[in-house]
Formats: C-alpha cells, sequence, structure tokens
C-alpha cells in the first residue's frame, strides 16, 4: 500500500472510471454488505448483486429455481414474494448453503454494480474490517473505500467503518498528504470510535430500521472483526475469497 485509501462518502459520489483498476471495499453496515459477508460465511455458492428487482427476475428465469434465493429489499422491507429479505439473521446455514443468491438492495447492490469495473471488489463491514485491512497491507494497488450510504447520502455508519479500517491500516495519526474523504472518515472515527454500537445506534439509518423493527439487525452489524469471511466479486459473482 504506496498511498492512504481515499474514501467515496457514497455510491454515487464518483465517476466509473475513477476506479478502474483500483482495488474498491464498498461498505453497506445496515446491512447489505453484512448480509453478504454472513451469507458466504454461512455456506452461500455465491451472491449475483443486481441493482433492480427487474434485473433480478431476469436472472432467475435462467437459473433452476432449486438452485437459487431471491433476496433484497426496498426501502429496508423484504420485497413482496422474494425468499429473504437483508436481516443478515434470515442467512442462515441451513437456508442458504449451496445456493446461489441473487440479491437486490436499495443502496449497496447499486454501489456494487457501479464498482464493478473496479480491478478488485471487496465487500467490508465492521464483521470482517480486520480480515479486509489484513488482505489491504499485502496488496501493491491503489486502495478505495466506498460508502453506499442512503439514496445518494452520507450514511453515518458505513463513513465510520471506513474511518475505522483506516485506522487500523494507517495507525493513529493520518499522513498530512491524505486525501480529504479518507480525513473526513477517519476524524469520524476518532470522535465516534470509542463506543461502536451506541454510536450506530444514534445514526438516522438505524432509526428506519428500528421503526421497520430491526433493532436486532443494528445490534449484529455492530459486532467488530468477528468474520475471517472476505466477499470478492468474480466475473460478476460474489463468492468468498480463498
Amino acid at each position: 500500500m504506496k498511498l492512504t485509501p481515499d474514501v467515496f462518502i457514497t455510491g454515487r459520489s464518483f465517476l466509473e472510471d475513477e476506479v478502474k483498476g483500483k482495488t474498491v471495499i464498498v461498505i453497506d453496515v445496515l446491512r447489505a454488505a453484512s448480509t453478504i459477508i454472513t451469507a458466504l460465511q454461512n455456506g452461500s455458492k455465491g451472491i449475483i448483486a443486481v441493482e433492480d428487482m427487474g434485473t433480478a427476475g431476469r436472472i432467475a428465469q435462467n437459473l433452476d429455481s432449486s438452485s437459487y434465493l431471491l433476496c433484497g429489499e426496498k426501502d429496508g422491507e423484504k420485497i413482496e414474494d422474494y425468499h429473504l429479505g437483508n436481516s443478515p439473521v434470515e442467512y442462515e446455514e441451513s437456508v442458504v448453503k449451496g445456493k446461489t443468491l441473487i440479491f437486490s438492495s436499495t443502496n449497496g447492490t447499486p454501489t456494487l454494480v457501479r464498482c464493478s469495473g473496479a480491478k478488485e471488489v471487496i465487500i467490508g463491514s465492521f464483521l470482517n474490517a480486520k480480515a479486509v485491512t489484513d488482505y489491504l497491507r499485502t496488496i501493491d494497488n491503489e486502495i478505495i473505500f466506498v460508502c453506499s450510504g442512503w439514496k445518494s447520502r452520507l450514511s453515518f455508519e458505513d463513513t465510520l467503518c471506513a474511518g475505522y479500517m483506516l485506522h487500523q491500516l494507517v495507525g493513529t495519526v493520518l499522513p498530512v498528504s491524505s486525501p480529504d474523504g479518507a480525513c473526513v472518515a477517519f476524524a469520524l472515527y476518532q470522535q465516534f470510535g470509542s463506543d461502536i454500537t451506541d454510536s450506530v445506534k444514534n445514526s438516522n439509518h438505524a432509526e428506519r430500521l428500528r421503526k421497520l423493527g430491526f433493532e436486532q439487525d443494528i445490534d449484529y452489524c455492530c459486532q467488530t472483526d468477528v468474520s475471517d469471511c472476505i466477499p470478492v466479486m468474480e466475473d460478476g459473482v460474489i463468492v468468498r475469497k480463498v
């Protein structure tokens, strides 16, 4: 790692050409990244991230009905007639093992699609932050953290997570020459990182999920460094990095 990684604050805050040739870590703490990590940890064969329900339906038509699950949410709630929503606690081994998941979400999967032209796309959250940063130390490529945000707006928890990973990568002092996005994320972690769960619970998106009855998801997604699973996108399918 030659340069301090940059941080794009939302999934719409960059041009797609800006990620070409780079290693991109897509963050969506609440909840797509956390759900993808959990699904692969529990044996999912792979995950196809799609931008909308129409694309999901077209892909499903070409697969054996016993081999896949339609998964995802719209504005936080499970899509009607889908097998699973976007609650990571639903993605138990008994449900997802050996299955291909066709996955659509409001913020995370459109961001993944926009980043698909990068040299390498990794999915990260608090759950696997240490595993991701341990890997990033081994590569010699420009790194960008992309926060999915909420409908093109900043999400506190995604930016905080980017700051947490930066802190793990560079230590307690950010180089003076660091990009502005990295400075913002790093400063946010310095201010609020002493109690990640409590800080995230006060965020706008946590409040939305709480109103929908997903308090358990917030607690789950705030766990730090509990998974060694590193999801990567290979030929359009997200799989567990070997």
